[in-house]
């Protein structure tokens, strides 16, 4: 219980200590926003390690290699729990935003922070809101910035991975951009298992071989979704 709490102190003191640096980065991001981005990353990455070292996460990588370099990606990966990011995020390569749920927005500070690393915020209740975000993320990752999403919606209760929503699949397909899957065990173990205890954890995150969307037939495109669930299956553990 004492590592969650504390985990949860240096989030809130880090969005705290930090306004003074978000004012910057903001400033810094209407004269060059790639500094602005790649300043933010470094920031994020620092707490979300600080975080897992508190926890006192394992966490065991595999297929990193396969991550392409110097161009943006879509990330797709199993949702379990919300350290699914914490755990990921560092892992990344390049300037990434993640698509999350809308109620996140209304966090004050973290909503800043989640803007400087180019995050999209779904609202699931309104089509015209989720089209939206597609589009905001077709135009992020044309400009050079990765993107990560959850298919699956919302965070499995089982550990089992849920039916992947097809219109994710949009950002790829549109921008011809190398779809990773990612393949997420065991963080639903770290709190939400037996809240509100922290256990440590052996966390494992595969990073399958990239597929690229203009080298597949249009049948192939139509089952896209199914595919990459198949694909994240295949690398769990």
């Amino acid at each position: 219980m004492i590592r969650a709490l504390l985990a949860a102190l240096e989030a809130v003191l880090f969005c705290i200590i930090t306004i003074p640096v978000i004012i910057i980065l903001f400033i810094v991001r209407k004269i060059n926003r790639p500094l602005a981005d790649k300043i933010s990353r470094g920031f994020i990455v620092f707490i979300f390690t600080l975080i897992r070292l508190t926890l006192t996460t394992r966490v065991h990588v595999d297929g990193q290699e396969n991550i392409p370099e110097e161009k943006s990606v879509l990330y797709i990966g199993n949702h379990l729990s919300i350290f699914d990011i914490v755990m990921t995020y560092p892992l990344f390569k390049g300037v990434t935003g993640f698509v999350a749920k809308k109620e996140l927005k209304k966090i004050p500070l973290l909503n800043f922070w989640m803007d400087l690393i180019e995050c999209e915020f779904l609202d699931r209740s309104s089509l015209k809101a989720g089209l939206k975000m597609i589009t905001n993320s077709i135009d992020k990752v044309n400009d050079g910035i990765s993107m990560c999403i959850f298919p699956e919606g919302t965070r499995s209760k089982t550990g089992e991975i849920g039916e992947f929503k097809g219109g994710s699949f949009k950002i790829a397909t549109r921008t011809k951009c190398p779809i990773v899957p990612v393949s997420i065990q065991n963080t639903q173990n770290i709190l939400r298992t037996h809240i509100p205890f922290v256990k440590t954890t052996d966390v494992y995150i595969t990073f399958g071989k990239p597929i690229y969307p203009d080298e597949l037939s249009r049948e192939e495109i139509k089952r896209l979704d199914t595919d990459v669930k198949e694909t994240i299956i295949s690398l769990r553990k």
